[in-house]
């Protein structure tokens, strides 16, 4: 190889290196200005609760119970993700005070898709009454095989 040919290889190469970084930058900074301007709630698993209450002779004792949750993370304009919303109201209109059906669009909210690991949308995740995650599955999932899911743990909806 000639040495025209050596320096025009490095060239390219430098010049492909900085149009690399250049654009990592900007995606840092327009990630860090739409986190900076989008407000999100922040609510685990084990802050979500409900309140029953148990009567002892002429008191009411307060006894807090953590539900376990299926969180979806996806984005309103996504077309899995719109299939998903009926199946997500059903959810929480049915189980009331036994699950907790929680929403999240990542492309309004970049940080939660990070906080969450989020690689593909729809993605819903499961989580115990503890906030422990037992399962995550990416796509859209019908009621039926969420339902079906939750049994497999030995939570009956």
């Amino acid at each position: 190889m000639n040495k025209v040919s050596k320096i025009i290889i490095t060239l390219a190469l430098v010049i492909a290196v900085s149009v690399v970084v250049v654009m990592k930058q900007n995606d840092k900074k327009a990630a860090s200005s739409s986190a900076a301007t989008v407000t999100t709630e922040k609510i685990s698993a084990a802050e979500k609760t409900i309140t029953e209450k148990i009567t002892d002779d002429s008191k009411s004792t307060p006894i807090v119970k953590s539900l376990p949750k299926l969180l979806d993370l996806g984005a309103d304009k996504c077309v899995p993700c719109k299939m998903m919303f009926p199946v997500l109201d059903e959810l929480k209109a049915e189980h009331v005070g036994k699950l907790d059906v929680e929403f999240i669009d990542v492309w309004k909210n970049p940080t939660e898709a990070r906080k969450y690991g989020v690689k593909i949308i729809p993605t819903q995740i499961f989580y115990d009454a503890s906030g422990k995650e037992l399962f995550r599955h990416e796509g859209f999932f019908s009621k039926e095989d969420i339902l079906a899911k939750w049994k497999t743990f030995g939570i009956e909806l």
